[in-house]
């Protein structure tokens, strides 16, 4: 008898957690879109070279298009659904907002996921490609527009928002570290703290 390809699987997605049975080859990214309704993640390349499938799981960011479904089980999903808290945006999504961080807006979700961990990572001290002095000693590396690129190198924007995305990271990353109420007068109405 050969061995069955399919399995019921939970998934907690955005705090919900949902079963459903699957194919074993069956990507993390059709089962949100295609299984649970959760659009916001978005098809484009399906080879992981474009980013507008990126999701976090567990906290870090993956292109989900390159992840089994089956393999996620267990684990904490978030998607561009899941990140605003109770009706209020997350600052990353009111930075791409205020600083017009996107036009079409396909690649939007994948940005915004993407940019959530890029200011954890950069928070958490890991270095990138575009850090000079990786050592421990030399503390975290000042989030510069050249950081920024860097970081954000796996999302691709069609349109070429890069200048207004770079712009939109930078903000929210001075917001998750200013004291409440001093973000925007740190940067600016279009987030002059770092030069694009």
């Amino acid at each position: 008898m050969a061995p069955s390809t399919s399995s019921a699987i939970t998934l907690t997605v955005n705090g919900e957690k949902h079963t459903l049975p699957v194919d074993h080859r069956t990507t993390l990214l059709d089962a949100l879109r295609e299984r649970l309704d959760l659009t916001g993640t978005k098809k484009g390349c399906d080879q992981g070279q474009c980013g507008a499938c990126t999701v976090l799981i567990d906290g870090r960011r993956a292109v989900s298009c390159l992840q089994l479904a089956v393999a996620a089980e267990g684990r904490e999903i978030t998607t561009i659904e899941g990140v605003a808290q109770g009706g209020q945006l997350h600052p990353v999504q009111q930075a791409f907002l205020d600083l017009d961080g996107y036009q079409c807006g396909y690649c939007t979700p994948g940005q915004i996921c993407s940019a959530i961990a890029v200011i954890q990572e950069h928070a958490a001290g890991w270095p990138s490609a575009a850090t000079t002095d990786v050592r421990p000693s030399a503390g975290v590396p000042a989030l510069t527009a050249d950081e920024i690129r860097e970081r954000m190198s796996g999302n691709l924007c069609r349109c070429g928002a890069y200048v207004s995305i770079v712009r939109a990271v930078a903000r929210a990353a001075e917001s998750a570290q200013a004291p409440p109420g001093t973000a925007d007068a740190a940067v600016g109405p279009a987030g002059s703290g770092v030069a694009a």
